[in-house]
């Protein structure tokens, strides 16, 4: 299962609107087909180890990350193709809370006389597809706040110089951080200073076009910018508020950017409303990479999941600019917490990474 789970965190980022499911299929000691979820959600992971293990697939024992689908969607169901294998035991971690399937593909199984057992490292397996749990259950995706800093949090000198803080190992893992998500979320002051194209420029890790997707209330984003020039080439999303003129909206149309129609809120797009529109469009993953104020906007509402922290071994002061806008709190219950779970050094700077605290897990320790 474990291998299977590592199969699975292949797909990340690329199988949306799908989840990204690992399998193995191992007879008589060996292992004789493995498959994972292809990039755009098909062919799904057991049908890519079925086909591999062929006839050896009869009698044989199948770990998948996730129950196997009992509907038809553009391709059959792979219980159906487990049945038709003939594999005799099969090996569940985690169910499917998609309501299509929901316990029905592990009954299908268990009616045609294939042994089943469920639960295998069930907790690894949710943690790969939090974001397709979080879009079916809850209409939001799984969100992970990117932040490039210095050790007191600073982003950028107090002239606005940013470049670089963190050096080009922490840079190039950033890139494939974003490999990981299906879509990238910026805001639009982030597009005026930096220009960003917000692409995964590590060879061979984005197999899909990652979302990019700008928060701007008042449609400041310049035509001339990289991510309105290249809008054919990947998906570009400006999310701006509903009731915009219609000839404001035409030069962005005839780039091939898409336009988001949101509510207003507090001065911004409401985020939460924004979160839900990509969730409708079968987006399971965002990193919002900036800037200070998308930060506080996301922090505000509680909408952070994760935290991947890039902190450089350096201090600009008090005079820099903060990582995260005011949220302001008037009390230290009201701050947002996180539980730290994973640490790495990447060149000379660091990777933490962080959990939200109501997620499943140890509750945060607020003691002295």
């Amino acid at each position: 299962m474990r291998a299977a789970l590592s199969l699975a965190r292949r797909g990340l980022g690329s199988t949306w609107p799908n989840p990204s499911v690992g399998c193995v299929v191992v007879r008589d000691g060996s292992v004789v087909g493995r498959g994972w979820t292809q990039p755009g959600g098909r062919p799904h992971a057991e049908t890519e180890a079925l086909v591999r293990a062929g006839e050896a697939a009869r009698g044989a024992t199948v770990y998948v990350t996730l129950e196997p689908c009992s509907h038809w969607g553009r391709t059959p169901p792979c219980c159906d193709a487990l049945v038709a294998a003939g594999v005799s035991r099969v090996v569940v971690a985690t169910g499917d809370p998609d309501p299509r399937v929901d316990g029905r593909g592990l009954r299908r199984l268990r009616d045609a006389g294939i042994a089943v057992e469920a639960g295998l490292l069930e907790a690894e397996a949710r943690a790969v597809i939090a974001g397709f749990v979080r879009r079916i259950t809850l209409g939001l995706p799984l969100v992970t706040l990117k932040l490039a800093t210095s050790l007191d949090g600073r982003i950028a000198t107090a002239t606005g110089e940013s470049r670089w803080i963190t050096g080009a190992a922490a840079r190039r893992a950033a890139h494939g951080l974003r490999a990981t998500h299906d879509a990238v979320l910026v805001g639009s002051g982030t597009v005026l200073a930096d220009d960003p194209d917000l692409t995964c420029r590590v060879p061979g890790m984005a197999r899909v076009p990652i979302a990019r997707v700008v928060a701007d209330t008042r449609l400041r984003t310049p035509l001339a910018s990289r991510l309105v020039a290249t809008a054919f080439a990947a998906p570009t999303w400006i999310a701006t508020r509903t009731g915009q003129p219609p000839a404001a909206l035409a030069p962005y149309l005839e780039a091939g950017v898409e336009i988001l129609p949101i509510r207003a809120r507090e001065g911004g797009v409401d985020l939460a409303a924004l979160l839900g529109a990509l969730a409708q469009r079968g987006v399971t993953r965002v990193l919002a990479e900036g800037g200070a104020g998308l930060a506080a906007g996301l922090l505000r509402a509680g909408l952070v999941d994760r935290v991947a922290w890039f902190h450089a071994p350096g201090v600009m002061g008090g005079d820099g600019l903060p990582a995260v806008r005011p949220l302001p709190l008037k009390s230290l219950s009201a701050m947002p917490r996180f539980r730290r779970v994973a640490s790495r050094a990447v060149g000379e700077d660091w990777l933490t990474e962080f959990e939200r605290c109501e997620d499943s897990g140890p509750p945060c320790s607020q003691e002295s």
